[in-house]
This record gives C-alpha cells, sequence and structure tokens, in this order.
C-alpha cells in the first residue's frame, strides 16, 4: 500500500488529492508543521529535507509534488490524470507545475509565513511579487475551465492549494483574477478534492 506523509493545508495537499484522484490503496499520515513533526528523526528518515510530502512506495520514497504527479499519473493512466502518452504535452504539464513549486510557492510563502511577519514596504513589495505571480497564471497559464483546457489534471489540485492561500489572505481579487476564482471554486467542487478537505479537516474557502 502506499503511503504519504502530508501537512494539512499545505502545499502537500495536491498530492494527497492526487492520491484520492489515483483510486489507489492508501494511508494518509499527518505531520504537523506547527509541533516540528517534521524535524523528528523519526521523519528525517523517510525524507532528510524535512518538508512534506513524501510518499512512500515499493521500491522507496518520492518527494516533491510534480515528481509524486508523475509517478501517480504513469502507475494509474486509465485515470487521465496527465496527459502522459503525449510528450509535448506532458513537458507543458511539467513546466506548469514547475512554475508553481518554483515561483508561486515562494511569493505567496513569503507574504504568508515569513517569521517575523512582513510589515510595511517589505510586506507590501512581497505582495506586489505574489499577485504579479498569480496575474501570470490568471492571463497566460491558465486555459479554463481546467489548467489545460476541458480536461481536469493533476496541475489543477496544485494551483487549487496556492488559490486558497491567496483566497484566504484576500488576495484573489474577483475582479482582478477571475478565472482563478472560478477554478478554485470548480476545483473544491470535485468529489476527491472534498474528500480530501475533509480529511484535513478544513473546508472549502
Amino acid at each position: 500500500m502506499l503511503k504519504l506523509y502530508y501537512s494539512a493545508g499545505a502545499c502537500a495537499m495536491a498530492s494527497h488529492i492526487a492520491l484520492e484522484e489515483s483510486g489507489a490503496d492508501y494511508e494518509a499520515v499527518a505531520i504537523d508543521l506547527g509541533k516540528g513533526e517534521q524535524k523528528t528523526p523519526e521523519y528525517l528518515a523517510i525524507n532528510p529535507a524535512g518538508v512534506t510530502p513524501a510518499l512512500v512506495v515499493d521500491r522507496g520514497v518520492i518527494t516533491q509534488n510534480g515528481a509524486i504527479f508523475t509517478y501517480l499519473a504513469q502507475s494509474f493512466p486509465h485515470r487521465h490524470l496527465a496527459p502522459v502518452e503525449d510528450i509535448f504535452e506532458m513537458a507543458r504539464f511539467n513546466a506548469f507545475n514547475g512554475f508553481l513549486g518554483s515561483a508561486v510557492h515562494p511569493a505567496l510563502g513569503k507574504v504568508l509565513f515569513s517569521r517575523p511577519p512582513l510589515e510595511g514596504d517589505a510586506r507590501a513589495e512581497a505582495v506586489e511579487l505574489a499577485l504579479g505571480k498569480l496575474q501570470l497564471v490568471e492571463d497566460s497559464l491558465l486555459e479554463a475551465p481546467w489548467v489545460f483546457g476541458d480536461a481536469f489534471t493533476l496541475a489543477d489540485g496544485y494551483l487549487m492549494v496556492f488559490e486558497r492561500w491567496a483566497r484566504q489572505a484576500r488576495l484573489l481579487d474577483t475582479g482582478r483574477f477571475p478565472g482563478l476564482n472560478a477554478h478554485l471554486d470548480l476545483t473544491q467542487a470535485r468529489a476527491a478534492v472534498g474528500r480530501v478537505l475533509a480529511a484535513e479537516g478544513l473546508d472549502a474557502v
């Protein structure tokens, strides 16, 4: 059985959604970041980087959302979780997820999770940077209704995580980001996503 280590509401929710969408038999284990459980010797033995997600499979441990997506999409091709049979479209899929992980995540994370919290000009600059990353997705990367048009892929669950963060922080203005807001509502309405939110003790936002 697959075993996923995740943190509720964090970016690892994307891999939790991916597993639920795959129909795989799996166990989900919550790692409480606030309590520092990601830094325990037990968890560091699983993922020495001390972050989530981490997916334990029969051959070892896979980390990073994008890698987990590829593993699940190729393991369960009948679920059509990613365009695994089209080299070009799979490259686009990986590029989009790479942008979320390398650009959107750190930009939003700086605004929301800096300790001590950012204030004044430093916060304003960080907010502007984060909004710029979201604007790029809104204007150029989101094809609608899903990230790649008519078909849901695991990229949609990943984007949803950051849309949730932005809406909770009151950064996802409906006038400026109509596409992202519509996408968030659509994705949260999926049955698999609802099950993950319930399992993580969260509500739709």
